[in-house]
């Protein structure tokens, strides 16, 4: 991985990327190249046309030891998907104006692109002023002008000459007070890692390239790849960062990332590296104009730019500033991302877009839009916890982290949210699932007394489908909590009950004041009664205690209204013992046959055993299993048994 050009071997809060930004032929890739003594051209044509065509990649160290990784992007309106791509991922950019050419159309675009992309962090420098001493003070002006109003309106500007040197010291020293000044990256968060290049080394196989700009890359780590393509999990095999082998890369980071097992023809720019598991794989998101043009002018189809990403794009306004964007892929994106729009053939920016929700709801009825269009422009950058919570009435704290939300620990939780068993839940849907319980369990064991409860299978389905039959597609993503709990109660119950959704189901029959047993939902201290089969079970034990051994005949049962679920439920709970062959003792007849056979001469036959009891042979066959069954007696033969002692 020798030939890929990177951030740092062990990059650390003092290691930082930097993106060039500019128009075509303003020297960015001479004032790279004078800044690191490395030319950031790769590509033969470039070199022979003196014109960047791809990204360039360059790196050096500052006096004050902290390391900037140069992303060269070019500047001709012909390859803004590329500009686009190195500029997209990266932290800070560096705006470069020529003195002797002034700002020109290719600046404002690419102003508009660092506008669009949210980049605070950066810095503008005024080159070739060795060509055009006298028009310095011009193009500040220019440029003063043109930033008004931008992501890097107050950005320090520096005037240099790259080719004499003039204004270089003081270029490094401003860039060491940008980065000085930078918010550090979170080396424990989860990796998304752009990639803007695919290729092959022989004898080390695939590797990829980008800009980490968050979490940690380890020797031996699984990361999920996905892509245009390709969708797996891969091996990292190898690390490299500013030419050197290493075991471990932290942002911010340029990194060559060597992977096992995957042909580079499968990867292309745009796919991406990503900590497994953690990132929500979308195609629909709902979003807000930053800057640019409206969103309801009816231009519908666009191309999408994140990270190195360019994907097509169906845009459906909500108003001006709101719409939903319907991408031709999925990709890994979060709450709070930011994408840029322009026209397919378009070298200029349509709008900047911010990411609002990465997980919408469904709109199908008349006047959703300007519903949702309500609720987004109440919505906070960072998400609105206590609106993802009411729309859907529970989720897991770890899913809105999953979409980007900053979900505040229980002391920080909205009045209206509480955390039950790691889900967050809606409190006017807690109640209303509780009472919903308690009414289902009520009614159910009303109807059926003989019930030991509501098997909790059906509690959970009878939940979900009220949840589906209230929700309201489209009409509950709103700050104001009470307007979302009018819809209903929404459980988000999957086709089943798995562990974690089990632990909530358990959470709410709690609070219900009832109880899960055996699969069964019933209040504590909750035993089955016998309702109109009482009478009948009461005649049985009446005949049973004056002949224990007389078991009643099936048209007895039938003329006393006990069928097999009546009898079941009676056994259950302790008033009659049922035998093989659908038999009807009380539960003292073995201990009662028992004293009886004792006094029998050992072995005894079953004619003996039925003679001594004075009843059937329909009722002793069973009856003595039964007593073998307990080891209260034991058989010999086919027809001799004998009483345990």
């Amino acid at each position: 991985m020798s030939e890929t050009p990177h951030g740092s071997a062990h990059a650390t809060p003092g290691t930082f990327v930097i993106a060039t930004a500019g128009h075509v032929d303003h020297g960015k890739s001479t004032l790279v190249s004078a800044l690191t003594g490395m030319e950031p051209d790769r590509w033969a044509e470039e070199k022979k046309r003196g014109l960047t065509i791809d990204l360039g990649f360059a790196w050096t160290t500052l006096p004050s030891g902290r390391e900037l990784a140069f992303v060269d992007v070019p500047g001709h309106e012909k390859f803004l998907a590329n500009m686009l791509a190195g500029l997209g991922p990266a932290p800070t950019a560096c705006f470069v104006i020529a003195a002797d050419k002034g700002w020109q159309a290719q600046s404002s675009d690419h102003r508009d692109a660092i506008n669009a992309l949210g980049i605070t962090q950066g810095l503008v420098v005024i080159t070739r002023a060795d060509l055009a001493p006298d028009s310095v003070e011009t193009t500040h002006a220019q440029v003063s002008a043109q930033l008004r109003g931008t992501s890097l309106e107050h950005a320090p500007i520096v005037t240099v000459s790259a080719t004499t040197g003039e204004g270089l010291p003081e270029l490094i020293s401003v860039l060491d007070e940008v980065t000085a000044t930078a918010d550090p990256p979170t080396t424990s968060g989860r990796v998304r890692l752009w990639i803007d290049r695919a290729f092959t080394i022989r004898g080390a196989g695939t590797v990829v390239t980008g800009t980490l700009t968050a979490g940690t890359l380890t020797t031996g780590d699984s990361v999920e790849l996905r892509g245009e393509t390709i969708d797996r999990t891969v091996g990292v095999r190898g690390l490299q960062s500013r030419n050197s082998t290493t075991t471990e890369v932290v942002p911010q980071a340029r990194v060559a990332v060597n992977l096992r097992d995957v042909p580079a023809d499968d990867l292309h720019r745009g796919d991406a590296l990503l900590t497994s598991g953690a990132w929500p794989i979308v195609d629909a998101i709902d979003v807000r104009r930053t800057m640019g043009e409206a969103l309801d002018t009816g231009i519908h189809e666009l191309m999408a730019h994140i990270g190195t990403a360019a994907v097509p794009a169906r845009l459906r306004p909500f108003d001006a500033k709101h719409a939903r964007l319907t991408l031709d892929r999925p990709l890994p994106l979060q709450v709070s991302d930011r994408i840029v729009l322009r026209a397919p053939g378009s070298r200029n920016v349509f709008a900047g877009l911010l990411v609002l929700d990465v997980d919408p709801p469904e709109l199908s009825r008349r006047g959703d839009s300007a519903r949702r269009a309500r609720e987004l422009a109440e919505r906070p950058v960072a998400g609105d916890v206590l609106a993802e919570v009411a729309r859907r009435g529970a989720v897991e704290r770890t899913v809105l982290t999953r979409f980007g939300l900053q979900v505040p620990d229980d002391e920080g939780l909205p009045a209206d949210v509480e955390d039950v068993g790691g889900w967050l839940v809606h409190s006017p849907t807690l109640t209303a699932w509780v009472e919903a319980t308690n009414s289902l369990v009520s009614r159910e064991l009303a109807a059926s007394p003989m019930a030991a409860g509501v098997p909790f299978k059906a509690v959970a389905e009878t939940l979900r489908r009220a949840s589906d039959s209230d929700r309201r597609p489209g009409g509950k993503t709103t700050s104001d909590a009470t307007s979302a709990a009018h819809a209903g109660p929404t459980l988000p119950l999957p086709k089943g009950t798995d562990a974690a959704t089990r632990r909530l189901l358990n959470q709410v029959i709690s609070r219900a004041g009832l109880e899960a047993v055996d699969g069964m939902v019933r209040p504590p201290g909750h035993t089955a009664g016998l309702g109109a089969a009482e009478s009948g079970i009461a005649e049985i034990e009446r005949r049973l205690a004056s002949d224990p051994f007389a078991a009643p005949e099936v048209d007895d049962l039938r003329e006393l209204g006990l069928g097999a679920r009546e009898l079941a439920v009676a056994e259950k709970a302790g008033r009659i013992l049922r035998l093989g062959d659908g038999i009807i003792v009380s539960l003292r007849t073995p201990a009662q046959a028992m004293r009886i056979l004792a006094g029998l001469d050992q072995p005894f036959t079953t004619s003996q055993a039925r003679q001594a009891l004075g009843t059937t042979r329909r009722v002793v066959i069973p009856l003595l299993e039964h007593l073998d069954g307990r080891g209260w007696t034991r058989r010999l033969d086919t027809t001799h048994r004998e009483v345990v002692r």
